[in-house]
This record gives structure tokens, C-alpha cells and sequence, in this order.
């Protein structure tokens, strides 16, 4: 019998540069949520713990060093199970210190983007809950 997982847990980083904009890519064709942008990041693997997946993730995807000892939990959000794949549970963690240029290594686009540029965007919904999340906190 094969085992399927319910759930699988992906990473993702709100990174921000000197200007406190985020950076955002789109999903490649293929992926989950083609089309959309969302947080650079991905899935984290079974010898992983979550801020090590995170800065490969990170760094395969954009070519950016992300210090993991500067990310921050930020929040989380989840995206049910369907017939045909598995939920997502995504931990979101914030990052002011990085190094490096982003260079869209598998193609995709990026970009820098203030709060209100990234809530013109169209976001993957989980994505666009954690934006929330973070605006809220710096509103405090």
C-alpha cells in the first residue's frame, strides 16, 4: 500500500530589502499556483528542519543567502487537501538580512514591491493571507 502524506509543510520568506519593499516571484507553469506570485520558498525535506529548507529553498530559486539566524516566525497558513493532492501547512518566516542578487534561477518573475503594490498583485490565497498578516504587524 502506498503511503500518501495528508499534508506537506513548504517554507516561505518575507524578505525585505534597505527600502522595506518584499520581494515576490510568480509561480512557474506547472506549478501549484502557476501564474500567481507569492513568497520565494518550498518544501521542506524529511532531513530538514524548516530555516534550513527555507535558505536552500531560497537560494536555489533566487541565488540569495538568507542568515538563518535572521529569520523570524511571521506566520502560517493552510490550504486543504483536494482529491488529487495533498494540503499545504506554510510557515512564513521574515528576513532583513540576506546577501546577494536575485537571479531567477528556473526562469520566473520577480520583483520588489512596497505592501500596497503587493496587494494589487494577483497572490496565491495563502500568500494573500500572510500579506495581511505582515501589514497588520507593522501597522502595530
Amino acid at each position: 500500500m502506498e503511503s500518501r502524506p495528508t499534508f506537506i509543510v513548504v517554507v516561505a520568506a518575507a524578505i525585505f530589502d534597505e527600502e522595506g519593499r518584499l520581494l515576490l516571484q510568480r509561480a512557474l507553469p506547472g506549478k501549484r499556483h502557476a501564474g500567481q506570485w507569492e513568497f520565494p520558498g518550498g518544501k521542506v525535506e524529511p532531513a530538514e528542519n524548516p530555516k534550513q529548507a527555507l535558505v536552500r529553498e531560497v537560494h536555489e530559486e533566487l541565488a540569495l543567502t538568507l542568515s538563518s539566524v535572521a529569520l523570524e516566525p511571521a506566520g502560517f497558513a493552510e490550504e486543504p487537501a483536494s482529491s488529487d493532492r495533498p494540503g499545504i501547512v506554510l510557515l512564513l518566516y521574515s528576513c532583513a538580512r540576506w546577501s546577494g542578487q536575485p537571479d531567477p534561477r528556473e526562469g520566473q518573475e520577480w520583483g520588489w514591491f512596497t505592501f500596497g503594490q503587493a496587494t494589487q498583485l494577483d497572490l496565491a490565497a495563502m500568500d494573500r493571507h500572510l500579506l495581511r498578516g505582515l501589514m497588520a504587524d507593522q501597522a502595530r
